[in-house]
């Protein structure tokens, strides 16, 4: 939709309207045959259409170009009132102005900000309405540190709100010991089977250690029995050769 062509002042060129809702042209696009649409209208015509609503020649969404340059410019200085007028602002600005103007207009109705309000007043008023709010939040002032709502006031109990935090702390100490005993337990169970692993691996590297020596010293025993028979063939061929 367009802006209310009631808000501008002056003479708008006809040029300038959109040739769906009849107000002036917002966020404008313009059609092959030279119309010109709101970009929202011209969307939502197209979806039951495919014809310009004005001279009924056939359009698609990828057909429709930003407005000429000089049309922009003309648009863009038109004058108009605040959306806020009726509630007391007078300001006039160019179209292309207005929108920063709006944003930050003392007279636009905003939201109060406290969580749970459902008020929403004027920005200038804003101030005024949170220091009386009854949503608003303050720190106890007995000296608990908790921050309570004045609706709140009459309800709050600094000892209870105090024995409630002692068991809700009480309650995540227990859970993180918890936590910190089953971790090490973790880690303990992860470590002696690790140990278990490793005296498993070195009690295999003895028993092999043991059977080198085994074959070790029966190739020595061999190599004795070896050596004694050779050394009676010797004598044995010394008393021949003396003998002789």
């Amino acid at each position: 939709m367009g802006y209310d062509l009631e808000r501008f002042v002056g003479y708008v060129n006809e040029g300038l309207l959109c040739s769906i809702c009849r107000d002036v042209l917002e966020d404008p696009l313009q059609a092959p045959c030279e119309h010109a649409f709101c970009t929202a209208c011209i969307h939502g015509w197209l979806v039951h259409h495919s014809n310009c609503p004005e001279d009924r020649q056939v359009i698609d969404v990828s057909l429709l170009r930003p407005l000429y340059r000089y049309m922009k410019n003309d648009l863009n200085r038109l004058q108009l009132h605040c959306r806020n007028r009726e509630y007391g602002c007078e300001m006039v600005c160019s179209l292309e102005s207005i929108d920063r103007h709006e944003r930050e207009c003392e007279y636009s109705q905003i939201p109060c900000s406290n969580a749970g309000c459902t008020v929403h007043i004027e920005r200038r008023n804003l101030d005024g309405h949170l220091a009386v709010c009854e949503y608003r939040s303050r720190e106890c002032p007995n000296g608990c540190g908790y921050t309570i709502l004045s609706a709140e006031d009459t309800q709050h109990n600094c000892v209870a709100e105090l024995r409630t935090e002692l068991e809700l702390l009480r309650s995540e100490m227990i859970c993180r010991v918890e936590e910190a005993k089953h971790e090490m337990e973790s880690r303990l169970d992860s470590q002696r089977r690790h140990m278990v692993q490793k005296e498993s691996i070195l009690q295999n590297e003895i028993e092999e250690l043991k059977s080198q020596i085994s074959r070790l010293m029966s190739d020595v025993r061999s190599l004795m029995a070896a050596e004694r028979q050779h050394r009676q063939e010797l004598e044995q061929a010394e008393l021949e050769k003396r003998e002789l």
